[in-house]
């Protein structure tokens, strides 16, 4: 092949290339151009009353919250209800009227109010809607169930290895739960719990100790309806990964046990496939979880939540043991080490002072340009909860 015919091959082969690419360009633009979000239609009435209820036997203020729901396809949003007017009576006649505290957040009054078991319990609300038309809703009657007491709580350290670090030892933490009824009555349980737990800067800072608290955010509940005998042994309540700082110092975990009659249950198991289920929309939209509350003044309008009437039966547990492999967040502080410093523009704006030494030769001081690594109070309270053990 002579010199020219080989010149025309390249110049035909990239001629090829060139128009092989030009394709590929036009149909990324063009699938581009065509994608748009897909909201599908449904069923699903917009702005939607939600009410969630919770009374119990213990001697505390019992919070009823109302909010809207949102159109599919709309940025999560919390959309309170205020204003409203919310009371609770019983089966003997007395009314019990809760307050606004918060937006949509409506409270008891303890010293006036406290559960009863054996007791029935209405929830009756009158709200307005957008447009200031008030609507009236009320509850089925709500018999309040006893629940007995939670036998224990007690956690195990569950070694893993991970490729990334095959020869290190981790530990993480499974929290598990026992708990008996010998009566027989209480076959259906849920649960939540709150955590706390304490954690320290890793530099020698004034706000250096802190505490944080967490509620629990999934939907548990188990039945024993199936077993012969009403006894939980060994259930999973909490799982704490090597990922989380939560047991380098000292943890607490304060759990809340109630009893659900069969209807309740039901709904908490829907709403639960519902919330944790990776299936997608098609299997369940939020309208299909029925509640106990219906509207009054029209019938046929859905209300979605439920309200919750149960005795309640709390135990804590505090962990202070050594786990392996712990995470430490505060590994990447340090950004920049000054000597002998003078005027550092941007600090305590953008830039914060993590350690210090007026005595050395130089004199320095290292920066970081995350305030969390200098003040404790960005994640967490400076102020020791009243329930903290000290040893």
């Amino acid at each position: 092949m002579n010199r020219e015919s080989i010149h025309y091959k390249i110049q035909e082969c990239n001629k090829l290339k060139l128009y092989l690419f030009s394709i590929v360009v036009f149909l990324t633009f063009l699938s581009s151009a065509c994608l748009k979000q897909f909201i599908p239609e449904t069923a699903e009435s917009k702005n939607l009353l939600v009410i969630e209820g919770l009374i119990t036997d213990q001697n505390e203020a019992y919070k009823v919250k109302l909010s809207r729901s949102q159109s599919l396809g709309l940025k999560f949003e919390i959309l309170p209800v205020t204003g409203a007017n919310v009371t609770v009576s019983d089966d003997l006649g007395n009314y019990f009227t809760f307050a606004e505290k918060d937006s949509g957040v409506y409270l008891s009054d303890s010293t006036i109010f406290r559960g009863e078991t054996g007791r029935k319990y209405l929830l009756h609300i009158r709200a307005s809607d957008s447009y200031g038309v008030s609507s009236d809703y009320e509850s089925v009657p709500v018999e309040m169930k006893s629940v007995p007491p939670i036998d224990s709580i007690y956690y195990q350290k569950i070694p893993i290895r991970k490729a990334e670090h095959f020869y290190e030892s981790l530990d993480n933490c499974q929290i598990f739960l026992d708990t008996h009824d010998a009566k027989g009555e209480c076959r259906y349980f849920r649960w939540d719990f709150t955590e706390t737990w304490e954690f320290h800067l890793h530099y020698n800072l004034p706000n250096y100790t802190c505490w944080i608290s967490k509620k629990s955010e999934n939907i548990i509940i188990k039945n024993t309806s199936g077993l012969a005998s009403d006894n939980i042994i060994r259930f999973p309540l909490n799982y704490i990964p090597e990922t989380s700082d939560r047991l380098e110092v000292k943890y607490s975990i304060n759990v809340n046990q109630y009893s659900l009659s069969q209807e309740e249950y039901s709904y908490w198991e829907k709403l639960k496939l519902f919330s944790q289920d990776v299936g997608g929309l098609y299997d369940m939209i939020p309208a299909d979880v029925n509640g106990n509350i219906s509207c009054l003044t029209r019938p046929g309008d859905k209300v979605l939540g439920y309200f919750s009437v149960s005795a309640k039966r709390s135990q804590r547990l505090f962990i202070k043991d050594s786990f392996a492999g712990q995470i430490n967040i505060y590994k990447d502080c340090a950004s920049q080490r000054i000597d002998n410093p003078g005027e550092i523009p941007g600090l305590g704006s953008w830039l914060w002072i993590i350690e210090s030494s007026a005595f050395s030769v130089p004199p320095y001081v290292v920066l970081t340009s995350d305030k969390g690594c200098a003040d404790c109070t960005v994640r967490g309270s400076i102020n020791k909860p009243a329930f903290w053990e000290d040893n």
